[in-house]
């Protein structure tokens, strides 16, 4: 899946034509800018960054947030111009992240299209007292840099200094294919109310202080929105403390406004031995146009596993499928890992030595 002029999810992806002469940064005054291709953000993790009394770590809608923050820092930063998030994914949560640790959001380039740039994320998070960082998530994010009228604006083009940005310029090309492909795969399911399937629904308006820059809800509020309503989802099933621990991809197709009325629907689709598949669709619209007749702003697919009180994976509660529909659905989180397995991307970026991460399944 790739990124339309417009900043939303699409199908193809947004490179530069061949001769097209790369756009030299501009500083307001017109003279040449030399901008940086990467960001890092460093801050503490906060008690109120905790979402449940008694987790282990801070949830993995607030890490989404961040990311979202340190990705557009980075991609406004290179661009010189305001950018949307268009597309967030292949994201792994391999441990969880104190409250009161110092926490490094690194963002950095990785490749840059006509409009589009693919940022590469990392989060590190180390005790203030050790300052020995080591990493709880990674993921990549995709920016759009848009003009003052929010079109889509041509954005400098990054030539990789190093093997080691020539290595991740790459693993981040491989994941185009497979984009489209789990976008196609995506677009061929419905959602109805045929369906037995363990399901939470959140419902709200969004407020003044969910705005981003642009007068729109922010992307990284919008992910901590559908993190919060799978956690209750995956929580009301279990019976446990769940938390996550991979997301395929968050695909942003329209942005929600101030005052819209909101609606987080999570639908559990596949369990396996310790996971849970969820799949989340977030609609917003006026709030005069009633609840049936909100169009969908984000979709996006999740796994989550119950955990004990140590922290440790729990065996999953089994979900079996009844109707036509949550069949359908259940093998739907099969092709989604089929097809992983199948692109089998390069990674972003190279294990840390001694580096555990949470079982997926």
């Amino acid at each position: 899946m790739g990124v339309n002029d417009d900043g939303r999810s699409g199908g193809g992806e947004a490179v530069a034509a061949t001769g097209e002469t790369p756009v030299g940064p501009k500083n307001p005054d017109g003279s040449e800018r030399t901008p940086s291709p990467e960001v890092t953000l460093r801050f503490m993790a906060a008690p109120t960054d905790v979402l449940m009394q008694g987790a282990n770590g801070v949830h993995g809608g607030r890490v989404l947030e961040w990311i979202d923050k340190g990705a557009y820092a980075c991609a406004a930063g290179w661009s010189g111009a305001y950018c949307v998030t268009a597309y967030v994914g292949h994201i792994h949560f391999t441990r969880p992240i104190p409250s009161g640790h110092v926490v490094e959001v690194r963002s950095r380039i990785a490749y840059t299209g006509r409009s589009s740039m693919h940022i590469v994320n990392e989060v590190l998070s180390a005790d203030p007292r050790e300052l020995i960082f080591t990493r709880a998530c990674d993921c990549l994010v995709i920016f759009v840099a848009q003009d003052e009228n929010r079109k889509s604006t041509p954005v400098p083009h990054f030539e990789p200094r190093n093997d080691e940005e020539r290595r991740v310029a790459g693993a981040a090309l491989t994941r185009v294919k497979l984009r489209k492909a789990i976008e196609e795969e995506m677009l061929r399911q419905s959602y109805t109310d045929d369906s037995t399937a363990p399901k939470m629904t959140h419902r709200f308006m969004a407020k003044p202080t969910d705005v981003n820059w642009g007068g729109n809800v922010h992307g990284g509020t919008a992910m901590e929105w559908i993190d919060e309503a799978a956690t209750a989802c995956t929580m009301a099933w279990s019976g446990e403390n769940t938390v996550a621990v991979y997301a395929g991809g968050f695909r942003f197709y329209r942005p929600v406004h101030i005052g819209d009325l909101v609606e987080v629907e999570a639908r559990i689709i596949r369990t396996d031995v310790r996971s849970m598949a969820v799949t989340v669709h977030l609609r917003a619209g006026d709030p005069k146009e009633g609840v049936g007749n909100l169009p969908v702003a984000i979709h996006a697919s999740t796994t989550y596993i119950g955990v004990d009180i140590d922290g440790n994976p729990l065996a999953a509660r089994k979900y079996t499928p009844q109707t036509p529909e949550d069949k359908r659905l259940e093998q739907h989180a099969s092709n989604l890992r089929e097809l992983r397995n199948k692109y089998a991307p390069e990674p972003l970026f190279q294990p840390l030595r001694d580096e555990a991460q949470y079982p997926v399944n």
